[in-house]
């Protein structure tokens, strides 16, 4: 079995999968708060997963571990998980100890969705996923190519940052983002900054939202058509960038399905109406959506993991 775990700011989903690549087993734990309370959460669902039955106690072949934050490519020391209460941690160094535990790789937890993503998809051709949560960022993953790229690699750039776009500025007289700019995507489109804007109390505050613009609340119909207009230009930038097949959505904002999709079809149309040049690209035609509570992430980080796996098996020379 490889494992793979989705740490999150307050959930953790872990899934166990096959040689095959089919998840065996799936178990989902609060995460707890801090360094410590992180490899305590990390610790816990993999005895979790090794007490179901289909996987029945075996020793895991490899551990991947999507995360928040900063992840050096092939590196173990994750920075800056501000949501986890992560300023610094290095994660092969706090579990290498931990009976059951043996080494691990580690991913930041969008790029590991982006791959979980593709596999799930099944289907051939290159996939930006973008992930629409608290914050808004990407990853890109390609299928092989004549160069020797393997199929369904990642991209991660020269640094590690590739599809960080809940920072371009898209309008300049726009709302405030966190960073200190106007009319981030991040600004219009993330869950964070929809709901400081909504002030309600709620859940969901980003559910809330669409539920009153559908009531005919203009305020929250600004903001319903802003979120459009913020992913619309997330897809914009993706395709116009990297030229992928298609974009798909992820992440709790787009847990709204359809109501948000419809929304950026007609956006994306919208946008185009005036232009040949976009209108040819059929951007509307190239957004997908994952299902509710897809196990995207968990699942990219079990096949990192395996990656590791693979690695060591190569002949040295």
């Amino acid at each position: 079995m490889r494992i793979g775990l989705d740490v999150g700011g307050t959930k953790t989903d872990a899934v166990a999968v096959t040689a095959a690549g089919e998840i065996a087993a799936r178990v989902r734990l609060a995460t707890a708060w801090g360094p410590e309370g992180v490899v305590r959460t990390i610790v816990d669902a993999v005895a979790a997963l090794g007490a179901e039955p289909a996987v029945a106690g075996a020793a895991p072949a490899s551990i991947g571990i999507g995360m928040p934050g900063q992840v050096a490519p092939g590196g173990t020391r994750v920075l800056h998980a501000v949501n986890l209460g992560v300023d610094e941690l290095d994660l092969a160094a706090a579990l290498g100890s931990r009976p059951g535990i043996g080494r691990v790789r580690i991913e930041n937890d969008v790029k590991a969705a982006a791959l979980g993503a593709y596999a799930l998809r099944g289907r051939p051709g290159s996939m930006a996923y973008l992930n629409l949560g608290t914050g808004v960022a990407a990853g890109f993953v390609f299928p092989s190519t004549d160069s020797g790229r393997r199929d369904g690699e990642l991209w991660r750039g020269a640094r590690g940052t590739a599809g960080e776009v809940g920072h371009i500025s898209v309008d300049p007289g726009g709302p405030l983002c966190r960073c200190g700019q106007h009319g981030c995507i991040e600004a219009f489109a993330g869950g964070a900054a929809v709901a400081e804007r909504w002030g309600r109390p709620g859940a969901l505050p980003v559910r809330d939202v669409f539920d009153a613009a559908d009531a005919g609340d203009p305020d929250a119909a600004a903001l319903r058509a802003g979120l459009a207009h913020g992913v619309a230009a997330a897809v914009r930038v993706l395709v116009l960038t990297a030229d992928v097949d298609v974009v798909v959505l992820g992440g709790g904002v787009s847990g709204l399905g359809e109501r948000l999709g419809a929304d950026v079809r007609r956006t994306l149309r919208a946008s185009a109406s005036a232009s040949a040049f976009l209108r040819s690209l059929r951007l509307d035609e190239r957004i997908d959506l994952l299902p509710p509570a897809s196990p995207a992430a968990a699942l990219g980080a079990a096949l990192i993991g395996a990656s590791l796996e693979a690695e060591e098996v190569l002949p040295r020379g």
